[in-house]
């Protein structure tokens, strides 16, 4: 090899290295400052973030779930109608290498309000959430990517003690387990939450035995997650301030509590709702997010029983955190600050879990939802 062609070598690979590792999804309430679905490179090695550039228009996609294969991406648009279709819509996009977006088609939610969208771990089911309407229902992924018609839609029925809040059922979110048999739906206004075992192949959803786990009243079960043992499961209470944790049966799908712990400081004076719960990739680290007390709370995981203690918080910045997310590589932590219009990043310090401010930040209008997914279409 010559020493131009050397020299070429050496400077395309350290190209590649400076080169964003992932693209990140925001998706967005729409309005002056937002017009559907936003993309940002960032690094990973950095923790830094390029500008935002729009992928795709959509009204309110609130909430996006990309496909296992990281070639197709979902989201629900949080309208009380789509178009003449009764419910909101779950809207199908194809997802290129460089991170462009490109509509598939669209499917009514039948219920109103879609607030959450999920994809099981095989890439052949979607499921979502209508907090509005106060059920679910699920899809099977074509061969292209798209949605059929609703395969299954299951209308949630009961209350709860907050009357303000828990008039009626408020279905959060849907998320599978590990193994894709079994999704949860937690329904804020039914102190609820509710289990389907999931046929694949058809994308239906049926209760399951049992079909439910309680939370306290007037706790307002919100947003879940697993344990990457998947021993565990979290549900953070918007109402209550609180995340309960669960033992999962992996058999049964069944969820047994055994924790119920604050997510905020200590002494915390005045009104406050949680938003999100993510695991740490290590498992060493749970977190939540406090809309109004405006801070991401970190827990320890004990790994034999599984038990929270509460490590810290981070609040520099954060204002009206919506949502959260922990890249892959376990460094950062990046919010969605849906009332500043901005999103942040934090370092993880990984031996306390606690996140620490960096100073990076970029402008999105009301971020509501962020995904990462690796450059070149890789999860």
């Amino acid at each position: 090899m010559c020493s131009s062609d050397l020299n070429l070598a050496l400077a395309c690979a350290l190209l590649a290295v400076a080169q964003p590792t992932h693209h990140l999804f925001v998706g967005t309430y729409t309005g002056p400052n937002s017009q559907g679905i936003y993309r940002i490179d960032f690094d990973a090695a950095k923790g830094t973030l390029g500008e935002p550039a729009l992928a795709a228009k959509m009204t309110n996609p609130s909430f996006l779930a990309i496909h296992p294969d990281g070639k197709k991406l979902y989201a629900v648009g949080e309208v009380g109608e789509s178009g003449k279709r009764k419910g909101g819509a779950v809207a199908a996009f194809s997802l290129s290498p460089k991170g462009e977006l490109a509509p598939i088609n669209d499917q009514s939610t039948v219920g109103a309000g879609p607030c959450h969208v999920t994809v099981d771990p095989s890439g052949r089911a979607v499921m979502i959430a209508n907090y509005g309407g106060g059920s679910v229902a699920s899809y099977r992924v074509r061969a292209d990517g798209g949605l059929e018609e609703a395969a299954s839609f299951i209308q949630h029925k009961g209350n709860s003690a907050n009357k303000q809040r828990q008039e009626s059922p408020h279905a959060h979110s849907v998320n599978t387990d590990p193994a894709g048999k079994f999704v949860y739906a937690a329904d804020l206004g039914w102190d609820k939450v509710l289990i389907y075992a999931l046929d694949g192949p058809t994308g239906k959803l049926v209760p399951a035995t049992p079909p439910h786990a309680s939370v306290a009243p007037g706790s307002g079960p919100r947003h879940f997650c697993f344990h990457p043992s998947g021993k565990y499961a979290f549900v953070i209470n918007e109402l209550g301030n609180t995340i309960t944790a669960f033992r999962h049966d992996a058999a049964t799908g069944a969820l047994t509590e055994y924790q119920t712990i604050s997510t905020l400081p200590e002494g915390f004076k005045g009104a406050s709702y949680t938003a999100e719960v993510v695991a740490h990739p290590s498992g060493k680290f749970i977190y939540g997010s406090n809309r109004r007390g405006d801070s991401i709370a970190a827990f320890t995981v004990d790994q034999a029983t599984g038990k929270l203690a509460s490590a810290g918080f981070a609040s520099e910045g954060v204002k009206e955190p919506r949502n959260f997310i922990v890249d892959p590589t376990g460094k950062w932590l990046l919010v969605g600050n849906q009332n500043a219009d901005s999103i942040i990043v934090f370092a993880i310090d990984q031996t306390t879990g606690v996140p620490k401010p960096t100073g990076v930040s970029v402008k999105v209008g009301k971020p509501v939802c962020l995904r990462l997914l690796a450059m070149g279409g890789a999860r």
